[in-house]
């Protein structure tokens, strides 16, 4: 089983940045996400980062504050906020999905998550 560690969340201004960190015991062929639950909310897609790290998206709400990358020699996926807001309060969960194909055509998904790392904007 695949284990996810989040790291780097914590109390900030708004306005101020921060980069929260995970590391995986298996990196490999993952799509990595970002994905955050505010107090009373639903879950709520962030960033995602292909396997090659050559392809990022993000959700409109976080688009040019936030960059997702990736270290694929150290397991690691990295996600900087910068310009925070409170209104990005939030629970922060790495996500890792793997899709693996057998000689068959079948497909299966593959994906795991992190524990959670908590990220406080104060107004």
């Amino acid at each position: 089983e695949v284990q996810l560690v989040e790291s780097g969340g914590g109390l900030v201004q708004s306005g101020g940045s921060l980069t929260l960190s995970c590391a995986a015991s298996e990196f490999t062929n993952y799509a990595m996400s970002w994905v955050r639950q505010a107090p009373g909310k639903g879950l709520e897609w962030v960033s995602t980062i292909n396997s090659l790290g050559t392809n990022t998206e993000y959700a409109h709400s976080v688009k040019g504050r936030f960059t997702i990358s990736r270290d694929n020699a150290k397991n690691t996926v990295f996600l900087q906020m910068n310009n925070l807001r409170p209104e990005d309060t939030a629970t922060y969960y790495c996500w890792g999905v793997r899709v693996a194909t057998t000689p068959q055509g079948d497909e299966y998904e593959y994906d795991y998550w992190g524990q959670g790392t908590q990220v406080t904007v104060a107004s």
